[in-house]
Order: C-alpha cells, then sequence, then structure tokens
C-alpha cells in the first residue's frame, strides 16, 4: 500500500503563487496526479502527468500551473502561478501503477487546502 503525503497549500493573495509538494512512500509505476474539491462541487482533475512524462490539465489552469515529478524521488510537485479566487479547493495527490491519464489510480493524499483570496 503506497501513501502519499501532500505539502504547500496555504492562503494568497489573487495573483500569487503557491507550489504543492506529494511525497510517495514508494515507487510509483504509473500516472500521478493532482485533483481539486470546492465546497459544494465535485472532485475534479487538475493536472496529470505519466511516469514517461505526458501531460494533461484542465483547461482552467492552463499556462498557469506546471505539474511535474522526480520519480527518483518518488515526488510529485504543482507549480501554481496567477492563482485566482476560483482556484480555491482542497488540492489532492493522485497516484497508481498504470500510465492512464483519463481516471484516477487507487492512492489518495488526505488533502492540502488552498485559499486564494481576492
Amino acid at each position: 500500500q503506497v501513501q502519499l503525503a501532500e505539502s504547500g497549500g496555504g492562503l494568497v493573495q489573487a495573483g500569487g503563487s503557491l507550489r504543492l509538494s506529494c511525497a510517495a512512500s514508494g515507487s510509483i509505476l504509473g500516472a500521478m496526479g493532482w485533483y481539486r474539491q470546492a465546497p459544494g462541487k465535485q472532485r475534479e482533475l487538475v493536472a496529470v502527468i505519466s511516469s514517461g512524462g505526458t501531460i494533461n490539465y484542465v483547461d482552467s489552469v492552463k499556462g498557469r500551473f506546471t505539474i511535474s515529478r522526480d520519480n527518483a524521488k518518488n515526488t510529485l510537485y504543482l507549480q501554481m502561478n496567477s492563482l485566482k479566487p476560483e482556484d480555491t479547493a482542497i488540492y489532492y495527490c493522485n497516484a497508481g501503477h498504470i500510465n492512464t491519464l483519463v481516471r484516477p489510480g487507487p492512492y489518495w493524499g488526505q488533502g492540502t487546502q488552498v485559499t486564494v483570496s481576492s
């Protein structure tokens, strides 16, 4: 069983930046991604990256967020720039051992809160 631990959330003003990290307790052979859930809304995919580096972003974050991973460190990152109030949500790290970009893997972190003030 792989455990995921997120860090890096917090409160930031609109236009600011945050960097999220997700450390996995073991090797991840497949895709890793970030999902978010705002109050009253369903959880949605933000960005996902395969083990080979193929990336997919939700349209609302393209050009502002950058996902990356360090396979040697079993760590996933999300650099978030030009943050908007609508980015406010709990951000969850996700991982699995299959390189699919269309569905989440079985492993989830506990989530980290990102709050963007206007």
